[in-house]
């Protein structure tokens, strides 16, 4: 990634209907989304200026935001246009977009019912997620102390900002030691998901990956497994136990971010990128292009 601050950057941001200049798109210190999380965000990529999946993009917004109560008080319409023209404006084809809503400063408390909801759109270019030599050997990966919390402490299936906390702390101390990322497990103990990304295992040309009943089911989980199921690959969405690393080929993380990357250890637990990983990463690659209209 950039080494510049986000803050210092130039170009601009879509806040609230209108665009304003990079630096000039702040909130205050007192914004009800920073004390108390009331904050949901996407994460979408653009390849050749076009947005992948953004209606689904948009959709899960609005859901989240409904998760958290409240509305964005724009339609989903609104928010695909303010996407498109953010990448216009930044003359960007291949980015990555960020639309985020929060309550606003209006009233600090717990309660917060009266809030005006603010929606921002920002695009920056952002390549692999990972370095790229390590990606193609396939990324190292460590055991997260913190768990998924249980669907019924938490509105799990939101994109909100508040259940990435313990995201942040995993990834950095997985960092600390020399990782890429974390393995979190869910609440029960069973295989969740890494700290931004799903995860899928293949076995004997199966693959596995963990049901999406404690964490975010990722559009890009979403997209591969429709992809491998279009290749004749079987896809088994279950209960996966940590004890049952060792038994797994090849392991792969999909997400926005992350596209579809090998992983070539889980905590000195050893996988071989193989056959399986760089097809879906080569259908993938290719599905996310954008598509052509046939001739008339």
């Amino acid at each position: 990634m950039a080494s510049e601050p986000f803050d210092k950057r130039s170009g601009w941001i879509w806040y609230d209907g209108a665009f304003v200049p990079w630096s000039d798109a702040k909130v205050h210190v007192l914004t009800h989304g920073l004390h108390y999380g009331s904050c949901v965000f996407e994460g979408e990529r653009a390849y050749g200026g076009e947005i992948f999946k953004l209606d689904e993009h948009t959709a899960r917004l609005k859901e989240s935001a409904r998760l958290l109560d409240f509305e964005i008080p724009f339609s989903e319409d609104e928010i695909n246009a303010a996407c498109r023209e953010v990448l216009v404006r930044q003359k960007f084809k291949d980015a990555y977009l960020r639309p985020v809503a929060w309550r606003g400063s209006d009233m600090m408390g717990v309660s917060a019912q009266n809030n005006q909801i603010h929606l921002a759109v920002a695009a920056w270019e952002w390549p692999s997620y990972f370095d790229p030599a390590q990606r193609l050997k396939g990324i190292r990966i460590g055991m997260a102390k913190y768990r998924r919390p249980d669907p019924a402490t938490a509105p799990s299936t939101s994109k909100a900002a508040g259940l990435y906390m313990i995201c942040t702390i995993s990834k950095h101390a997985a960092e600390r030691e020399g990782y890429a990322d974390a393995l979190m497990l869910d609440w029960r103990g069973r295989v969740a998901e890494c700290t931004g990304a799903n995860i899928f295992f293949v076995k004997d040309g199966v693959i596995h990956t963990p049901d999406a009943d404690a964490f975010l089911n990722g559009i890009t989980r979403q997209t591969v497994i429709q992809l491998a199921k279009r290749r004749g690959y079987e896809v088994q969405e279950r209960a996966i136990m940590p004890e049952e690393l060792p038994s797994f080929d090849e392991c792969f993380i999909t997400g926005t971010a992350a596209e579809v990357t090998p992983v070539s250890e889980i905590a000195g637990q050893h996988f071989q990128p193989g056959p399986v990983t760089k097809t879906l990463f080569e259908d993938y690659m290719a599905e996310v292009q954008p598509k052509k209209a046939a001739a008339a």
